[in-house]
């Protein structure tokens, strides 16, 4: 599924479960399962936890929600495998699911695992051996908007895809979510962000532009590219927030990760992708091509950008309160609510026009 297996590291203490009952699991569910595997885990992991399962015949991937997690609708895993099953026909990039358990006596939690993509996965920078010069890397960023583009034009009636949606009021159902979400998780000196959130409500669309499969976490580290051809994307990974919504707010959130050359040193010391290479799109020329490859009005672009990043805010702050609340030691978190309050002081500088 993932990164190169050298990426995959020993498993966090906090993060180990019962390898043995996974395995005989498996074994039932799983055809031609045989020896026992050795399990990594592979970084990242602030949501959902993956795991690299290697047995003699086959690498596996299993994902799990962090221990301590509660809110089911964020960490739902077996939710997540449903979307993917239902969207491996329309759309080919979605790894196949092996298994699913519901069974809280393996692990604890419910989890699923699927089939591993071997591939390259970008990171911070680009590695060195894929060899892309500023035309080769401009290719590999108009073939990672298209492939979202494709996945919004996926048909999200069919049966399997559209019980995943709710319906017209998208965009208004989200900015009233994540604003609760954003009171709940918040900790002693984290900012209130009530101005941000009268804005996003007063500024919000009347109605969505349009009712689509979208992804909600679409970054090039989600995505597995070809290993003997690098310009490809062979997989679309993490597909725990994908649901049927507007496609506008699906950029705007992909974009909040966009860190660009000409961002300020704090934004740079966010970013988790190479979107800062020559050749690759700054955020305006995203918006700009997906607009006119889908025919999509993005003249009021500024409020989808200020809601993606007020979106990741949250998301850092949650995480940040995980942290805080002791649910989690992992070190790479101890910042995330300084990193919060920064979001917040960027979505008033779009707010004012300033940026």
């Amino acid at each position: 599924m993932t990164a190169p297996a050298e990426q995959a590291r020993e498993v966090r203490e906090e993060d180990a479960f019962d390898i043995a009952r996974v395995d005989a699991f498996l074994k039932q569910h799983i055809e031609g399962l045989q020896g026992a595997p050795t399990v990594r885990q592979f970084p990242g992991g602030a949501s959902n936890l993956t795991y690299l399962l290697s047995y003699p015949q086959r690498d596996l991937v299993l994902r799990r929600p962090p221990r301590g997690a509660k809110a089911k609708s964020a960490h739902d895993m077996l939710r997540e495998a449903r979307v993917m099953t239902a969207l491996k026909a329309s759309y080919p990039y979605v790894p196949a699911i092996l298994a699913r358990c519901d069974d809280d006596r393996v692990i604890g939690q419910d989890f699923y695992v699927m089939e591993r993509l071997q591939g390259t996965i970008l990171r911070r920078d680009l590695p060195a051996g894929l060899g892309l010069d500023r035309e080769g890397v401009r290719t590999l960023c108009l073939g990672f908007i298209d492939r979202l583009i494709e996945l919004h034009h996926v048909d999200a009636s069919q049966p399997g895809l559209s019980e995943f949606g709710r319906g017209e009021g998208y965009i208004a159902r989200q900015v009233a979510g994540w604003s609760e979400r954003w009171r709940q998780s918040a900790t002693e000196g984290s900012d209130p962000c009530e101005d941000i959130i009268a804005w996003l409500q007063s500024q919000q669309p009347r109605r969505d532009n349009a009712s689509c499969v979208i992804h909600n976490d679409f970054r090039f580290d989600n995505v597995v590219l070809a290993a003997d051809h690098p310009l490809d994307i062979v997989g679309v990974l993490d597909w725990e927030l994908a649901t049927v919504g507007d496609p506008l707010m699906d950029l705007g959130s992909s974009l909040a990760y966009w860190v660009q050359a000409d961002d300020d040193p704090i934004f740079q010391s966010f970013r988790r992708q190479p979107t800062h290479e020559a050749g690759m799109l700054t955020r305006h020329q995203v918006v700009a091509y997906y607009g006119e490859r889908t025919g999509m009005d993005v003249s009021r672009w500024r409020f989808y950008e200020i809601f993606g990043l007020f979106r990741l805010m949250v998301i850092i702050q949650q995480i940040y309160r995980r942290y805080a609340l002791g649910q989690t030691t992992n070190p790479q978190f101890a910042g995330f609510g300084d990193a919060a309050r920064y979001m917040g002081s960027r979505c008033r500088r779009l707010m004012a026009g300033l940026d």
